[in-house]
């Protein structure tokens, strides 16, 4: 249900910086308790496992726009929504280098 995570990249500079450590849940997205804002893990076919920015949430709730924070950042501009299914948690704590 939890996981610890290392971040890699600046995608999410300045909140998340490389080397910064986070404990994603999956506990959140059981209960169906995300809004923008939340950063969430999910893996992406061709990238791997990925942390970004829960941008928008569609009305029926199963696709999701995520954004980097980093302007050269792979996210929803590059691959469109992520699927809800793909989700593997929300980060729920950091801890900064």
């Amino acid at each position: 249900m939890c996981k610890i995570l290392r971040i890699r990249g600046d995608s999410l500079s300045p909140k998340l910086q490389d080397g910064d450590f986070v404990l994603s849940s999956k506990i959140p997205i059981l209960l169906k308790r995300l809004q923008p804002g939340d950063l969430v893990v999910f893996n992406q076919p061709g990238y791997g496992v990925l942390i970004k920015e829960l941008e928008t949430i569609s009305p029926d709730g199963q696709s999701l726009v995520v954004r980097g924070l980093h302007p050269d950042s792979v996210d929803s501009r590059t691959f469109g929504t992520v699927s809800r299914r793909s989700l593997q948690g929300k980060i729920v704590y950091s801890i900064h280098q």
